[in-house]
């Protein structure tokens, strides 16, 4: 069993606070299904409300896709949960990479006590990104350029990508082994069988060549809406295969996960495909790597 959690990755949002497009764009499906029942405020109560009795000792908030030009205020807000409610010990918040302005965007974000790292998605899914367009990303030297320099402001990066990217990715990621990377969500692996499935297999081996990439075990629910315990084992056995159990680490994925699946439930079913795994390396799946990664303090995490 693990002595405690460490989430490395959900969300939380107030909608009279910051606009989310997705959240207020009502009837329009997502790559993770109908999002329907989220659409609504939630907060520090509703997280606790859902992980219950489980022992959550800290998390990471991850952005959530505020509009354009609100991406501070969106970090802002979640810097002031973290000051009220403990909850979350840290965050991940946007920038745009590519833009003239990065720095000056990452400057004032670490003026943040909670900062701990940057994601800018590349890769959500195959029909979603040919619209968005966020796979030119990866082809552009500039974006990849300010990824590398984030270590200099002691911030990491979270990487979500689709198997479909990860070859170049890993390519590039090559190119610096200074800044901390953390793969978001499993590589996404959308592919269940077959060529696909070999695909994502290839792309995890290739991205944890670099010692300083990590990957998450979180969203899992969302490629595979009639998950089963048994069905999430052969991504998960891909994961410790390649990762070990110093570089995964669990994230809820909540609320998003939690339209398919409970808190509980999904801890549970993850702790059964990880049955082979002594207790000391659940501690470090389930809160020590996290606690590592995102340079949580040790009194941080008491509170």
């Amino acid at each position: 069993m693990i002595d405690r959690i460490y989430d490395a990755h959900h969300h939380l949002w107030d909608l009279s606070a910051v606009e989310y497009p997705w959240l207020n764009a009502k009837g329009v499906p997502r790559f993770f299904g109908d999002p329907t029942p989220i659409q609504r405020d939630y907060l520090v109560d509703d997280f606790k409300r859902d992980h219950g009795a489980l022992n959550i000792v800290g998390s990471t908030h991850i952005q959530v896709g505020a509009a354009p030009g609100q991406h501070f205020t969106e970090a802002q807000w979640v810097d002031a949960q973290s000051v009220e409610h403990a909850l979350p010990t840290r965050q991940v918040a946007f920038c745009d990479l590519s833009a003239a302005d990065a720095q000056d965007q990452i400057n004032q974000l670490c003026t943040l006590n909670s900062m701990a790292g940057i994601r800018q998605i590349v890769g959500r899914s195959p029909e979603e990104d040919r619209v968005t367009g966020t796979d030119a990303l990866i082809s552009n030297s500039s974006w990849w350029s300010q990824v590398h320099q984030l270590h200099e402001h002691n911030l990491s990066f979270d990487l979500q990508l689709i198997p479909d990217q990860m070859e170049l990715v890993a390519h590039r990621l090559n190119d610096d082994h200074r800044t901390k990377v953390v793969v978001c969500h499993a590589g996404s692996p959308w592919y269940a069988e077959g060529e696909g499935f070999e695909l994502w297999k290839r792309g995890i081996r290739q991205l944890s060549t670099r010692k300083n990439t990590f990957i998450k075990l979180s969203g899992l629910v969302m490629f595979n809406h009639q998950w089963t315990a048994e069905s999430l084992s052969k991504y998960i056995d891909v994961l410790i295969e390649n990762f070990g159990t110093e570089r995964v680490m669990f994230g809820s994925n909540f609320p998003v996960d939690g339209l398919h699946t409970g808190y509980e439930q999904i801890v549970s079913a993850y702790l059964q495909s990880l049955s082979a795994c002594n207790r000391t390396e659940l501690n470090k799946i389930f809160h020590d790597n996290a606690i590592e990664f995102y340079n949580v303090l040790s009194d941080d995490n008491d509170k």
